[in-house]
């Protein structure tokens, strides 16, 4: 299957958090492949090189056909297991360069903050965006002030490639996130932190689907 495809169908996305899982990255991935999700991203700072290429084709293999396998950042980890593709930050390598290395098959999703980085990032081949942070968030030190729904509406009238919210979000605010018109969502400590990371992603995927056909 052309991975791609499914970014059409998206719901939750799970952004995997080592620090923060109380079960491990592996459960996580396991327990939300299993309820449903379709977007996975391996997201790890402080493993080896040789520890995360081990992580993430066990990843991969979890993912298989069922839902999309991106790497956070780790173009060369992404390569090595064979993900479908990868997410970067403003910061990190060129969108065209990701490309020529990755081929194009593969997904790119850039983190952008506003109109402005959103339309950038499509017109750089971008396949998606990661647009936040929506609400403030510990999760991420770097992450800046919340830039609230609103840009959501805005940044989704100026693009046509799906809309990925993060930052903030939990079970309390996704309502808005998806009336705003994201057309996916991340909640990391919502997830990773609960004991039950399969009853808590389906609840989001729930919520998700009950709001887009509202």
């Amino acid at each position: 299957m052309n991975q791609k495809l499914l970014l059409e169908e998206i719901d939750f996305y799970l952004v995997t958090d080592s620090e923060l899982s109380k079960k491990g990255t592996l459960s996580d991935v396991k327990a939300a492949v299993e309820s449903g999700c379709r977007i996975i991203q391996y997201r790890e700072k402080n493993k080896s090189t040789k520890e995360m290429i081990n992580e993430a084709s066990e990843i991969r293999s979890i993912c298989r056909e069922n839902a999309i396998f991106l790497v956070n950042d780790r173009i060369d980890v992404a390569l090595a297991v064979g993900a479908d593709g990868v997410h970067i930050g403003q910061d990190d390598m060129p969108i065209d360069t990701a490309r020529r290395l990755l081929g194009a098959g593969k997904i790119i999703g850039l983190t952008v903050h506003n109109r402005d980085e959103a339309i950038e990032a499509e017109k750089n081949g971008a396949d998606y965006v990661g647009l936040g942070p929506i609400f403030n968030t510990s999760t991420k030190k770097d992450a800046g002030n919340g830039i609230g729904p609103d840009m959501i509406r805005e940044v989704k009238s100026a693009i046509k490639i799906p809309v990925v919210a993060i930052g903030g979000i939990n079970r309390e605010n996704c309502r808005i996130v998806v009336e705003s018109g994201a057309d996916s969502l991340v909640a990391i400590s919502a997830i990773v932190c609960s004991d039950d990371v399969k009853r808590e992603t389906k609840e989001f995927i729930e919520i998700i689907l009950g709001n887009k056909t509202a």
